[in-house]
């Protein structure tokens, strides 16, 4: 029986995430997550097969179990990302639909195990208008919750731009398949319970295939080399790094998580200012860097860049670069946002485009391959340097050379 399949992966992973060696806060939610998953497909399952009706005491436990779904998404999202409130208080508010819909079901679970079963079997006769209006509710979670996770992974991809020079192994497909997992799921919503819960079925299925596949979901992973670590910032809070947790290997397609573990052996990131951050021109209002310190740390940055030609570095990373140039992450994002007018990744890929140029037109170089020669320049695959080329010069490099 499919659905049995489903209960035990569902449990069995729940199992391997709560006994991973190094777990991370968004491994136990995603642990919770999947427990819950394996329990609601096991009330499913007892209903479907009427062996339910011989335990009048378990009916109606699962009917507000979707309510949960839409905020464990969020949850494990904004805990991938970093981006979950600092006043854990406020998460409780998440689960307050779900404790509504149990205290309006006292009246139900106090009746008598003859009645309950009478309600289930004429499809909950005399609690018509509570299952209508916890429908609807499950409905507004749903899209709810997708929409909302969808803004944290956009939120986490401007953050990502405002301190990498490179994307390619920095990962979100895990969370992006996640969303779409759930959100197809609640598509099905109006269908046959029998097609819902067999779309979690193939939720679950999927889990534990790509979790497995990515290394860090499911196993454990050493990365302390790695990790980013809190830096005071210019009030003395500290903060953050927040774009940390999905790092991909380019030769192995793996996941992992950045744990908070061993901070002095990362890297530093003003998480709380770069969210601040907007290319657009917004300003640093809690920035204490001053109209004079920014020139002089932009004429830095640009002579070091001249001198050492240190984006050809093809980790380089803000907080590397910072250090470099002996000043804090956030004030090195500030400059580069209002004196180039460009995010860290684009003004560290357009000189190493300029760079390129260069050495294209060098005729000893003609030898080379464009792949060679952009490696040289900083890039770490084609299609990168492809993207970046044609957004520089809206020209491939093959069209820019014969011209």
């Amino acid at each position: 029986m499919i659905y049995i399949v489903g209960i035990s992966i569902a449990f069995f992973l729940s199992l391997l995430l709560f006994s991973k060696k190094g777990k991370t806060q968004a491994d136990k939610i995603l642990a919770c997550w999947l427990l819950l998953i394996g329990l609601h497909l096991l009330f499913f399952y007892l209903h479907f097969s009427k062996i339910s009706f011989n335990y009048p005491a378990l009916l109606g436990f699962d009917i507000p179990l979707p309510l949960l779904h839409g905020p464990f998404l969020f949850l494990y999202t904004a805990s991938l990302t970093n981006q979950l409130p600092g006043k854990k208080k406020l998460l409780f508010l998440h689960f307050i639909p779900v404790i509504a819909s149990y205290l309006c079901l006292i009246s139900f679970f106090i009746l008598p195990a003859a009645q309950k079963v009478y309600i289930f079997q004429n499809k909950g006769l005399g609690f018509k208008t509570f299952l209508l209006i916890n429908l609807f509710a499950i409905v507004v979670s749903g899209i709810t919750y997708i929409i909302w996770s969808m803004i944290l992974l956009k939120q986490h991809r401007i953050s990502i731009l405002n301190y990498f020079s490179y994307t390619e192994k920095i990962n979100l497909k895990w969370l992006q398949y996640l969303v779409y997992g759930i959100g197809s799921i609640w598509v099905l919503t109006f269908l046959e319970e029998e097609l819902i819960f067999a779309g979690v079925v193939l939720f679950v299925l999927f889990i534990g295939y790509f979790g497995i596949k990515q290394v860090g979901i499911f196993t454990y992973q050493n990365l302390n080399k790695q990790l980013p670590k809190a830096v005071p910032d210019t009030s003395g809070a500290l903060v953050q790094q927040g774009t940390n947790n999905l790092i991909e290997n380019e030769t192995t397609p793996q996941l992992t998580e950045f744990s908070k573990a061993n901070s002095s052996a990362q890297e530093p990131l003003e998480q709380a200012t770069i969210q601040e951050e907007k290319v657009e021109g917004k300003k640093y209002s809690k920035s204490g860097l001053s109209e004079k310190g920014a020139g002089n740390l932009h004429e830095k940055l640009s002579k070091l860049m001249a001198d050492e030609k240190v984006y050809m570095e093809s980790e380089l990373s803000l907080s590397k670069l910072a250090n470099r140039l002996g000043t804090l992450p956030n004030y090195l994002s500030q400059v580069i946002n209002e004196k180039e007018g460009k995010t860290f990744y684009d003004y560290i890929n357009t000189l190493r485009i300029e760079e390129f140029k260069r050495l294209i037109s060098i005729p000893e170089n003609k030898k080379f391959t464009f792949l060679s020669l952009s490696y040289d320049c900083g890039f770490n695959s084609k299609s990168s340097f492809n993207k970046n080329f044609k957004k520089a010069t809206g020209l491939s490099p093959s069209e820019y050379l014969n011209r």
